[in-house]
């Protein structure tokens, strides 16, 4: 019986852990990049790909990735297209892919616990959610160890990256295809409305003069390990749902912030 509960706090934690540093690390080159707002749009995408993918019998991290690159591809193609209202039809798709997910639902007579989808249930994540996590840390170490030099490029001067002969468009790409990784990975932890503040937060704690990309994601993620331990305990000892309060820490560190300036 001891075994068994071990190993249910292990897992939670293991994820608490690797969230915490992964989303301030992609939420750092994301932010350098100016694609957060795209990041948003991904994250509301991820629930249409999860409905589809629970009534085909496929694993749901699948579908929920799927439709989260689809919502990058269509960020990226607006972006391209310089539109004037650009962040308008953003948040329209961001709505309406929402509304999809809801309404598809009941419509395919699948049974999903929204709450848990939207705000994370970390306290009853299993062992897959904890390989998805490891699976989507991998892959963000991965593109960062082969493409460092290129994601500092893109970030200071695309259109000088582009006349350098990088190829940005595909670069964007795996950007967009990680952060569904990630995404969809932190959907246990603090769900994929919440992730936005993990993404966002430690990152704007982390870049404060920081004097290169990779000092600053490890500030960030080093911001992100602390809130996100400091959520996970404090929800086990106030019985309170993790991803929420790890959320309103992140407001709590940007007052703090702001307040030491």
């Amino acid at each position: 019986m001891s075994l068994i509960n071990t190993i249910w706090w292990i897992i939670p934690l293991l994820i608490t852990i690797f969230t915490g540093i992964l989303c301030p690390a992609m939420g750092t080159v994301l932010i350098t990049h100016k694609r957060l707002l795209q990041v948003n749009l991904i994250s509301h995408c991820v629930l249409p790909g999860l409905a589809l993918a629970m009534a085909l019998g496929v694993d749901p991290s699948i579908g929920g990735v799927t439709s989260g690159l689809l919502g990058a591809l269509a960020a990226e193609s607006l972006a391209n297209k310089k539109n004037e209202n650009y962040e308008a039809v953003m948040n329209t798709i961001l709505a309406g892919s929402i509304g999809l997910g809801v309404l598809l639902i009941p419509l395919l007579g699948i049974r999903i616990d929204l709450e848990a989808v939207l705000f994370g249930d970390l306290l009853t994540a299993n062992i897959g959610d904890l390989l998805r996590t490891i699976f989507a840390l991998s892959t963000f170490i991965f593109l960062i160890i082969f493409t460092y030099n290129k994601i500092v490029h893109i970030g200071l001067d695309p259109e000088g990256a582009v006349a350098n002969g990088i190829k940005v468009d595909f670069l964007n790409l795996a950007l967009g295809f990680t952060t569904a990784l990630v995404i969809v990975s932190s959907m246990s932890a603090v769900g994929v409305i919440l992730v936005i503040a993990l993404l966002s937060t430690p990152t704007l704690l982390g870049l404060q003069k920081a004097p290169a990309l990779w000092i600053a994601m490890a500030r960030s993620s080093s911001f992100g390990l602390v809130i996100s331990l400091l959520g996970f305990f404090l929800a086990i000892i106030l019985n309170l749902s993790p991803g929420p309060l790890i959320s309103v820490l992140c407001i709590a560190s940007l007052v703090f912030l702001k307040n030491v300036k």
